[in-house]
C-alpha cells in the first residue's frame, strides 16, 4: 500500500513541477523542457526528478538553471501539496528517450541487413 502512495505522490509532483517550469525565471531553462519522471524516497526527504531538454546542447545548462531554482520550486510544491515534508529536488538529466532512439534504430538497420541479404 505504501507503493501505491508513493506512485501517486510521484505523478503528483511530477504534474506541479510541469505546470511550474513556465513560470522559472533563470534564463537558462529555455527550449522543450519536460519532467519525464519522479521516483521519491520512502520517507519523502528526496526527490529525483528526471528532466528530458529537445536540444541536448543545452542539457547541462538547463539542469545548472533547475538546481539554481530549486528552492523557488521546493516552496512552490510545497504550497501546492500537503505534505509533512517537502521533499528535496535533485534533477537529473533523461537519456532514456536517445536510448530508445538508439535502439530502433539499430533494429531497423539489422532488419534491412535480413531484407537485403535474403534478395
Amino acid at each position: 500500500m505504501a507503493s501505491n502512495r508513493i506512485g501517486r505522490i510521484n505523478e503528483e509532483i511530477q504534474r506541479e513541477l510541469a505546470a511550474l517550469l513556465r513560470t522559472v525565471k533563470d534564463p537558462r531553462v529555455h527550449g522543450l523542457v519536460s519532467i519525464t519522471h519522479v521516483d521519491t524516497t520512502a520517507d519523502l526527504r528526496y526527490a529525483k526528478v528526471f528532466v528530458s531538454v529537445l536540444d541536448k546542447g543545452d542539457g547541462k545548462e538547463v539542469i545548472r538553471g533547475l538546481k539554481s531554482a530549486g528552492g523557488y520550486l521546493r516552496r512552490e510544491l510545497g504550497r501546492a501539496l500537503s505534505l509533512r515534508y517537502t521533499p528535496e529536488l535533485l534533477f537529473q538529466e533523461d537519456t532514456s528517450i536517445d536510448k530508445g532512439t538508439h535502439i530502433l534504430k539499430l533494429l531497423s538497420d539489422i532488419e534491412k541487413k535480413e531484407t537485403g541479404g535474403a534478395q
